[in-house]
């Protein structure tokens, strides 16, 4: 505590302005146990980006922390990046401060003799994406906390080839911002360096998003009734005009979600895998009979999808089936444009399904699986230029289309969405029916997860400590089946349990454990990257022998799932 204590009365100095000051001094006069939560690290960059609670301290969003991240990056960009004028974007969601974050970012970024591109107002994450490529930028910024509660915040950062920061760039980066005292942030503006940007950018991102999105001009899209709902969230901008120049007529947006805030007043949690936060688009859904229902997170990178089963009930897919569905789609369309030919690719997680690499390989096409998190889908394109990109996702609610976007688009992916909803209309079926016609030629796969919120200094070692028992004392069986793999990706090494073989794991180190069985039962765990979590994944799969029977099998594997569960004593 007296080291926490020590860091705290350091924001009590002269280089902290007054509001910032009098923040700290009430809480070490109050022996606020909040103290030790905001001094006992420091804000880092993890899978996301950098994201954490609005306050004062080292460990919260704020002027100083972003402001110091921003200095970090300006040094690294100087040092390594050899041009006469370097140039940023800056995007920035609906959240609370992010329109201040970005202009404050702004000023540090001119103070360094950097030029800005700064968006006119809030724009969709993928838009930044876009747009660093598309004004020849150097790195990128968006202002956001995805679908985090509404006192957080974020900072994301991408690289010229318009993705998130990967190595070397991401630890070089981190290296310069550890580097930097609070008292060395230049935080002297130059306005004359900040260039206002806007639509043009949106007509040229929108119109890409059709190009990338529409799956052929043989669709009746003014037949596909859509609900849609942006959350409060910035996808308001862009999602209905796509929609709109894709052809897409009978679109209705949840009017009490319509507007940006960000308060999210209408939900828990502005999270489009929460079944509860699209609860008013679903019961707008059935009130005028929609086929389709399509929600976003704040900062508009992934995309919740429910659409009706065959009892006609609505049902929220989860990441994994919206992924297949979308990717069959995708392989489908090229191989009947001839275009497949062995150099294409699909871009996949190590926790996302594994039934989209046996539905690639039916196509010929290879699948890259990366860590978590789309800077490796991204990463994956810029190693493998002459190669295809289709498309590719992962299992958080996120999917891209080609790769003018390099991150995760729940633009181009909602248009894609209705695409597959609306041709499979036209042929006397739908988007649920196309689900369960893969899962009868590839099996039926089922997966799910549950996060286990661990908060603060004690609840980090408890994560670890859990971590710590899965690797050091693995399981031998679960469910009476037999553990077969171990895959331990912060040693980079996969032990077969069976014959005893250790392989390499030739992907970067990452704290996360995978199990498989002998039946091909897997289980995954992992630390959030940006949420005092422990995730674990399950994913368990069985033969589906027709659809009528596409529910007894799906309650089965729902059962088998939560038999893991107890069994783990994770309930």
């Amino acid at each position: 505590m007296k080291i926490i204590l020590e860091k705290a009365k350091h924001w009590l100095t002269s280089t902290f302005d007054s509001e910032t000051n009098k923040e700290i001094q009430h809480l070490i006069d109050t022996n606020s146990p909040d103290l030790e939560d905001r001094f006992y690290k420091d804000t880092e960059f993890g899978t996301g980006g950098m994201r954490g609670v609005m306050g004062a301290g080292t460990n919260r969003i704020n002027k100083y922390t972003l402001g110091r991240a921003t200095q970090g990056l300006s040094n690294y960009l100087i040092k390594n990046v050899k041009k006469d004028q370097l140039k940023v974007v800056i995007a920035y969601d609906c959240r609370h401060n992010s329109k201040e974050f970005a202009k404050l970012v702004a000023d540090v970024f001119t103070a360094n003799n950097i030029k800005v591109f700064l968006f006119e107002d809030l724009r969709a994450t993928p838009e930044l994406s876009f747009a660093v490529r598309y004004l020849d930028c150097d790195a990128g910024i968006v202002l956001t906390a995805s679908h985090n509660p509404p006192e957080y915040n974020g900072y994301k950062v991408y690289w010229a080839d318009g993705g998130q920061i990967v190595p070397p760039h991401d630890n070089g980066i981190i290296n310069e911002v550890k580097a930097i005292d609070f008292s060395e942030i230049n935080f002297n503006s130059n306005n004359d360096l900040i260039e206002e940007i806007g639509k043009d950018i949106d007509t040229a991102f929108i119109n890409g998003s059709v190009k990338n999105g529409c799956l052929s001009q043989n669709i009746d899209r003014e037949k596909l009734k859509v609900v849609f709902t942006p959350l409060h969230g910035t996808s308001i901008v862009s999602i209905p005009e796509t929609l709109k120049k894709a052809g897409y007529t009978d679109v209705h947006i949840v009017e009490e979600q319509r507007l940006p805030d960000g308060n999210f007043p209408t939900v828990k949690s502005p999270n489009p895998e929460d079944p509860e936060a699209l609860k008013l688009a679903i019961d707008l859904a059935d009130k005028i009979g929609a086929d389709i229902v399509i929600g976003t997170d704040p900062d508009c990178d992934r995309l919740g999808v429910a659409v009706r089963d065959t009892n006609g009930n609505m049902k929220l897919m989860n990441g994994n089936q919206t992924m297949v569905v979308m990717t069959n789609f995708l392989l489908r369309k090229w191989k009947e444009e001839g275009k497949i030919n062995g150099n294409q690719f699909i871009g996949s997680t190590i926790v996302s399904t594994e039934l989209v690499n046996k539905l690639a390989s039916n196509y010929g096409v290879e699948t890259k699986v990366g860590l978590t998190g789309f800077k490796w889908i991204a990463k994956m394109i810029q190693d493998h230029k002459t190669m295809d990109f289709i498309g590719g996702g992962e299992e958080s609610f996120g999917y891209m289309v080609g790769d003018f976007v390099r991150d995760k688009d729940a633009v181009t992916a909602t248009l894609l969405a209705c695409e597959v909803a609306a041709y499979a209309k036209q042929q006397k079926s739908s988007f649920y029916e196309e689900l369960l016609k893969i899962y009868l030629t590839n099996n039926y796969y089922k997966e799910y997860l549950i996060s286990i919120v661990k908060k603060g200094m004690d609840g980090a070692a408890k994560i670890q400590q859990i971590l710590s028992e899965m690797r050091n004392n693995p399981l031998t069986q679960i469910d009476g089946e037999k553990i077969v793999t171990l895959s331990d990706y912060n040693s980079s090494i996969e032990k077969n349990f069976i014959t005893g073989k250790q392989t390499k794991i030739d992907l970067p180190k990452s704290n996360v454990l995978i199990y498989k069985t002998e039946k091909g039962t897997r289980i995954a765990a992992r630390p959030s990257g940006t949420e005092p979590k422990i995730k674990f994944y399950f994913s368990v799969n069985t033969p589906l022998d027709s659809i009528k029977n596409a529910a007894k099998i799906e309650l089965g594997l729902d059962d088998k799932i939560q038999r893991i569960i107890k069994e783990m004593k994770l309930s």
